[in-house]
């Protein structure tokens, strides 16, 4: 299929009510304030993702089985509301819709074998935790081992499919995709802020980037968060804005994930 227009999204608390980690304190409950701790570190851009996976690995008794996997994700797997009927609907209109994030390769294997979300094309995410197979799934061409991987990976997929940066929309949470971010300012992409923390609204305001949309519950730094809040935002209020702003003639007909 030809694509008219890109949306790359990171996932973890961006588009879901979790983090990278989030599988591996499942798996060992004990490690849960340490891997809390290193994910802030990194999403604050204090420390690089590949000194947090370093980290992690370290503190690890042992791997993260994919049985382990499917368990976490039959206790705990959710998104924000509309976001897989959002993910459909791009689709189903000729934009390619790619994750790309720092959360963990196996995690989204397993998801797609478990067909919880809608056939994303392209994933890139971190390689800490994989499983098998992964090597036939075209899908998973690109990696994030760094945070500075982001706008590579959006900018060789926009190469590859021949979409303009004028045509793409990068949607980021934290200063984690501030390298994402300034990528796309630079080169004339769109930006939404989706659930934005202060680090990246603090990053923006250093490298004087403007985001063309906050969307859904943003917080000041000494501010409680509210999950409820969040779980109340639908994320398919973004279709006219995203009609509107990529201002493309979209293939096909609305339609919504498991209609």
């Amino acid at each position: 299929m030809k694509y008219t227009a890109i949306v790359s999204s990171d996932w973890n608390e961006c588009l879901a009510p979790c983090g990278s980690f989030d599988p591996i304190s499942f798996v060992f409950p004990d490690l849960g304030p340490e891997l809390e701790g290193i994910f802030r570190q990194y999403t604050s851009n204090e420390i690089p993702l590949t000194e947090a996976t370093r980290r992690i690995s370290a503190l690890m008794p042992g791997p993260v089985t994919q049985e382990k996997m499917d368990e976490y994700l039959q206790s705990s797997f959710r998104t924000y509301r509309g976001v897989p009927e959002l993910i459909e609907w791009c689709l189903s209109r000729g934009i390619l819709f790619m994750i790309n994030t720092t959360g963990l390769q196996g995690f989204f294997q397993r998801v797609f074998a478990k067909n919880l979300l809608p056939p994303v094309p392209i994933v890139a995410a971190n390689p800490m935790i994989r499983f098998s197979g992964m090597e036939d799934d075209p899908r998973y061409w690109l990696v994030v081992q760094e945070i500075e991987d982001k706008p590579r990976n959006t900018e060789l997929v926009s190469r590859s499919h021949g979409v303009p940066p004028k045509k793409v929309i990068v949607i980021g949470d934290s200063a984690g995709d501030g390298p994402h971010f300034r990528w796309a300012a630079e080169n004339g992409a769109f930006l939404i802020a989706s659930m934005a923390k202060p680090s990246l609204l603090s990053y923006c305001k250093r490298q004087g980037i403007s985001v063309h949309k906050h969307f859904g519950v943003s917080y000041g730094p000494m501010q409680a968060r509210n999950l409820q809040k969040k779980l109340q935002v639908n994320f398919l209020d973004l279709r006219d804005f995203i009609k509107a702003l990529l201002g493309i003639p979209c293939l096909g007909r609305d339609r919504t994930y498991l209609e």
